[in-house]
């Protein structure tokens, strides 16, 4: 009979794609985890998989169980929060996924008061761009993240957490005003640094700079911001910088930021998780917790956000 350990098992080979490196995600001898996908196949009567040496890929079939199977896995996991989470909010496991021009600069102001507030939480992290994000709280391998919005899909819940403006950071120079305010139009004057393809705050960025598109646009894409501002201290560009970041990234007398004449670019980050999930308590809790937290040190919460202080 069919198992959720062989669909757990066949989940790891697809995702490794490799029996041993799927056998030691999964805990299993390699011997055991092949024994159970041949018997998975057997009861199916189907191949799943093509068997090389050294790595195996998916047949099409295979490629739709795989599918099929992380949906039933996705909804076994839904089960069983749902028993597991009935009744204090944040009690167990949550695994959180944060995207990385925000993760460094928030995890380090609410952790603490998660811990303090919710002592039996055990929370997981995971750090990594949207779109991987957003894929695995598909696949059910994350239960909320937090990332830039919009996120515009009717399976998903996303709240607003906090606003987050935009700063150019430039090369500091003795005649610079930094009480002036910019206009994007002054960016044509320099070279725009930006991270890589992939990074939403590039996309944020461009979507706002979109007459230096045509223009001055650096050739370099970063991995990191700190990379980033390394470049604009020794003068090479200049770049659009959160507010959040400018407590950790900007420590360069090198470095001046200057605000953005009204209406200032800014980003909207909130709170998504799966709208099928059980566990609407929990994240609602959580964001609670994280809005009182932001607001606490003067991060500019979303409008109409009651922010919980205090025991949540």
């Amino acid at each position: 009979m069919l198992s959720l350990r062989q669909l757990r098992y066949l989940d790891a080979l697809a995702t490794h794609a490799h029996f041993r490196k799927a056998a030691e995600a999964v805990a299993v001898s390699q011997p055991a985890l092949s024994m159970q996908i041949k018997d998975l196949e057997q009861e199916l009567g189907l191949t799943l998989v093509e068997r090389r040496s050294g790595a195996v890929r998916l047949t099409p079939e295979g490629e739709e169980v795989v599918r099929r199977a992380r949906r039933i896995l996705s909804d076994v996991r839904d089960l069983t929060d749902y028993a597991r989470h009935r009744g204090q909010p944040l009690n167990g496991p949550l695994r959180l996924g944060i995207i990385p021009s925000i993760a460094p600069y928030l995890l380090p102001r609410i952790l603490p008061v998660l811990h303090d507030r919710h002592a039996h939480l055990r929370l997981t992290l995971r750090e990594t761009l949207t779109d991987q994000l957003l894929q695995e709280l598909d696949d059910g391998d994350l239960d909320a993240v937090i990332v830039a919005l919009p996120v515009e899909r009717a399976d998903l819940v996303a709240l607003p957490l906090f606003q987050d403006r935009f700063l150019l950071a430039v090369h500091n120079r003795p005649d610079l005003d930094e009480r002036r305010r910019v206009t994007v139009e002054e960016i044509r004057q320099h070279d725009l640094l930006l991270l890589e393809e992939g990074h939403c705050l590039r996309d944020q960025a461009l979507n706002y700079c979109q007459t230096v598109v045509g223009g001055r646009r650096s050739a370099f894409g970063a991995t990191s911001l700190a990379t980033v501002m390394q470049m604009v201290a020794a003068g090479y560009g200049v770049t659009l910088l959160p507010e959040i970041c400018t407590d950790v990234e900007v420590r360069d007398d090198r470095v001046a930021l200057l605000r953005f004449a009204d209406p200032q670019p800014r980003r909207m980050v909130g709170l998504v998780w799966r709208r099928a999930s059980p566990r609407r308590q929990d994240f609602e809790t959580l964001h609670q917790t994280l809005a009182g937290t932001l607001a606490d040190i003067g991060v500019d919460v979303a409008e109409g956000i009651s922010p919980a202080r205090g025991s949540a």
